[in-house]
């Protein structure tokens, strides 16, 4: 995350003639922060260094990418800024990276060069001056480097090794920009590999050779009129900072600050005043309509949080005008980001390394996420039966525009300072950085609606973060005035969870879910399961557009079969759950105490009723319209696997659905929980407990009928992820031994059994148990991916 410069200009973009010998770009009405020679004939650039050791941020800004979420390089992505200077020896010029984490800021100079000289900074690049000049270098060869670290991102991603070709590219001179704060320079960067990887092969005209642009930008270094905020873990933002060997040595050496926009009241002392510059972010010209209408709504969404908060119109969102780049480090963009498949959206900033200013606010929205959320809506209202209501499409497209007006005010958020939380739907619409389900009804028919998917305006939770992060205090007030903020929203009922406590399948915060219902998750759970229950019996008259090829139907399936997806994690989290709360030792709640008794046993019995038969089946008249994909189309990874092929494969399905539970259900962190909070209170579920209801209560059950299979594929995947849990070898010995013994006692029941399913079962568990290496244990089916929606 990063931060946005104040801009001092119209937007204007500065482009040299055409020239065949070197030129002086045309400066703007003001000095140039660093002045540029551009030479068109031989495709080089110098400057003029400005003063020699003097600090200013280094950015980097893909101007154009790859497209892939796969591999995660996007147009207008950017990179850390650096905090470099130029410094000369003799006709040698070395650009050098100060390293920001380690300091000792005292007006000691000894002090200070102690810190410094304790840790390694870096020499990025190095050139020469020009003959008879005491400034000018040409930095043609520093521009020509990966400075976004694109090779190595395609080495992480598995596709492959790629290396920069010099040959294939260039510094665009044309394309190198002065201005007042800031200097940018764009260059052709060619990268070769063997271009086997999956999804360089899936997006890139030639997979062997990789063209994209890079942007290189020098910034002056904002002022000092910016007033740092210490962060707060319970504030709701995020921080960034540095280890402070200055400090006394009472105080923590890690010093941290709230990062947030340099905003001023025209009038400090006012409760309300207007502001000397607002926060604008610019939308991305290429966005269509009604998109774009949608997301600048959304995005200003914060003008009333910021209004309450004091700041007469202080952030603004629009268009971005004619010609504007959104890689321009003078202004905070957001942009409408195209890859070849669905996935994420984020926001950050370019922050000041030194103090936590944003310097630019950035957003990137991935554009076909609106179509998946289409999709899902789709296949819940079944617009398309021959008696359906039209109201009901117009219902699926408003749904899909009301997603993004709360993912633009999401990302933006994020741009400007703050961080999730993932608790806040709890409370219903309590902030626009929670991840939010749809929310749907059922009608007096009894069937699905969306008639307000998605709630409409910032939440409570949203404006104390921006009072938190922006209040303007006097300086002997501010800390208890941000105390008082913090004590209000609490006692509303507002709580706080996010990352760290939220995305792993292990996490213990009972409050902290990603794409959670609103309110109490058992509830939720119920609600939801009603609602894909109709929906199941509508899918097949409905919910395919009539212009699409047969073999569409899977992939529509799977967000409904799966529609209680992450309402399941929710209610497994409150098994050997936990609440407690960010904060510091001074603030008054900081208790941790496990989920009641009561509540995790009706949770256990929820996660079991999951894979039933009853939840697992699907009927009749869908499987008779899930075709195979069409003459030229093809499964992906958003179809179920299959091992009927061509087929639809029902069993893998109930497969992924109860892999699905059991990666929550059995995670060794959470059983190692359960098993102590059972110890410390014999009322709450037991590891054995766990064990019983999720694998030895379906074993035991008989499987007839036409669900035989279905029931065979759900024990066989609750044993396969009961053997990978002990195997893995993360469950404390005690917990083991404990697993160990109901695993061998679920052994002896059924070699004794009638049924042959249950005594190769019974034979299999022992085998493992007697000598593990003797059994290749198999991998869970594969889940489909659920989010981002």
């Amino acid at each position: 995350m990063r931060l946005a410069l104040s801009f001092l200009l119209a937007i204007a973009m500065l482009h040299s003639p055409t020239l065949t010998a070197a030129v002086a770009v045309p400066p703007p009405a003001e000095k140039a922060f660093i002045a540029i020679n551009a030479n068109q004939n031989s495709g080089t650039v110098s400057i003029d260094i400005p003063a020699w050791n003097q600090d200013l941020l280094m950015m980097v800004t893909l101007e154009n990418a790859l497209g892939s979420n796969d591999i995660g390089l996007d147009r207008a992505q950017n990179s850390d800024p650096r905090l470099v200077e130029f410094r000369r020896i003799g006709k040698r010029v070395l650009l050098v990276q100060k390293n920001t984490r380690f300091v000792a800021s005292s007006n000691d100079k000894d002090e200070a060069k102690a810190a410094t000289d304790a840790f390694a900074e870096a020499v990025l690049w190095s050139g020469t001056l020009a003959e008879g000049s005491s400034n000018r270098i040409d930095i043609t060869s520093l521009l020509l480097k990966d400075w976004h670290g694109v090779a190595t991102r395609l080495q992480q991603t598995k596709q492959g090794s790629y290396s920069l070709d010099k040959d294939r590219s260039a510094v665009l001179p044309d394309e190198a920009h002065a201005f007042p704060d800031n200097s940018d320079f764009t260059a052709l960067l060619t990268f070769n590999g063997a271009g086997e990887g999956r999804y360089v092969q899936q997006i890139a005209a030639d997979p062997q050779v990789l063209t994209i642009k890079q942007r290189v930008s020098f910034v002056r270094l904002p002022d000092s009129g910016f007033k740092p905020r210490i962060y707060h873990p319970a504030s709701g933002g995020y921080s960034i900072g540095r280890y402070d060997f200055a400090q006394p040595i009472t105080e923590n050496l890690d010093v941290r600050w709230q990062p947030r926009f340099n905003l001023q009241k025209i009038d400090p002392a006012a409760a309300r005043s207007r502001v000397r510059k607002p926060i604008v972010f610019y939308l991305d010209r290429g966005t269509p309509e009604p998109i774009r209408s949608a997301l600048l709504e959304g995005a200003n969404w914060w003008k009333q949080a910021f209004d309450d908060a004091g700041f007469i119109d202080g952030f603004r969102a629009e268009l971005a005008p004619v010609g504007m780049s959104m890689s321009d480090v003078r202004y905070n963009t957001i942009t409408w980001t195209h890859r070849a498949t669905r996935g994420w959206s984020y926001g950050g900033g370019l922050i000041d390394p030194r103090n936590g200013e944003i310097i630019k606010g950035y957003v990137n929205l991935g554009s076909q996420r609106v179509r998946q959320d289409l999709l899902i809506a789709e296949s819940l209202l079944a617009p398309y039966g021959k008696n359906a209501d039209p109201a009901l499409m117009a219902q699926a497209k408003e749904m899909a525009l009301a997603r993004l007006r709360q993912l633009a005010a999401h990302e933006v958020g994020h741009a400007l300072g703050f961080a999730h939380n993932f608790a806040a739907s709890r409370t219903g619409n309590g902030s626009v950085l929670d991840y939010p389900h749809p929310q749907i009804t059922l009608d007096a028919n009894g069937n699905p609606q969306m008639l307000a998917a998605y709630n409409i305006g910032v939440g409570e939770w949203d404006k104390f973060l921006v009072a938190h992060a922006y209040g303007d205090f006097p300086a002997d007030q501010e800390a208890a005035a941000l105390r008082k903020l913090r004590a209000d929203i609490s006692a509303k009922g507002y709580r706080y969870a996010s990352d760290p406590d939220a995305r792993s399948g292990n996490s213990a915060h009972e409050s902290g879910l990603l794409w959670d219902v609103p309110g109490e998750p058992l509830n939720g759970l119920e609600q939801l399961l009603k609602i894909r229950r109709v929906a199941l019996s509508r899918f097949a008259e409905g919910a395919l557009p009539p212009n699409r090829q047969l073999g569409e139907a899977e992939r529509r399936l799977v967000p409904l079969y799966l529609l209680h997806r992450y309402q399941a994690e929710a209610v497994i989290r409150l098994i050997g759950g936990n609440n407690y709360s960010y904060g510091l030792v001074a603030d008054s709640d900081s208790s941790t105490n496990p989920v009641s008794a009561d509540q995790q046993k009706r949770a256990l019995h929820a996660a079991a009723e999951l894979i039933s038969d009853e939840t697992l089946s699907i009927p009749d008249s869908v499987l008779n319209v899930l075709s195979p994909p069409s003459n030229e189309y093809n499964r992906s990874v958003e179809d179920f696997d299959t091992l009927m092929d061509p087929m639809f494969d029902p069993m893998q399905a109930a497969g992924s659905a109860t892999a699905l539970i059991t990666q929550f259900a059995f995670d060794p962190s959470r059983l190692n929980r359960v098993a102590f909070q059972h110890s410390r209170n014999a009322d709450s579920p037991s590891v054995d407990d766990v064990f019983d209801a999720l694998i030895t209560h379906y074993w035991e059950s008989s499987a007839s009928g036409k669900n035989i299979l279905l029931s065979q594929t759900r024990n066989w995947v609750l044993l396969d992820a009961a053997l990978l849990t002990l195997d893995g070898g993360n469950l404390h010995p005690g917990v083991a031994a404990q697993w160990r013994q109901s695993l061998q006692d679920l052994s002896s029941k059924l070699r004794s059994a009638k049924d042959l399913q249950s005594q190769q079962a019974g034979n299999y568990i022992q085998r493992y148990l007697e000598d593990p290496s003797s059994v290749k244990l198999r991998a869970l089916p594969t889940v489909p991916p659920g989010a981002p929606i």
